[in-house]
């Protein structure tokens, strides 16, 4: 079973309250996206150290629910 996109949105939000997210489903399959995240949190971090919140946030589910995740985190 894929991963909805306001699954994705609440985990993200859950770990990073500032975060505004924009996501994209690549396939039409809600198992392959695309996620833009901005969050000041990321000030000051690794493009790599960003990423680990983010597949942290996710619980787990990256591989398994969540198919695939293309990602780009930003600072406002």
């Amino acid at each position: 079973m894929a991963m909805s996109g306001e699954d994705i949105t609440a985990m993200i939000k859950a770990a990073i309250p500032d975060a505004t997210i924009e996501l994209t489903d690549l396939a039409g399959d809600n198992d392959h996206w695309k996620a833009v995240v901005t969050s000041k949190t990321f000030e000051g971090k690794s493009r790599v150290q960003q990423h680990q919140m983010i597949y942290a946030a996710l619980k787990g589910n990256m591989g398994g629910v969540l198919h695939a995740l293309a990602l780009e985190t930003r600072t406002p």
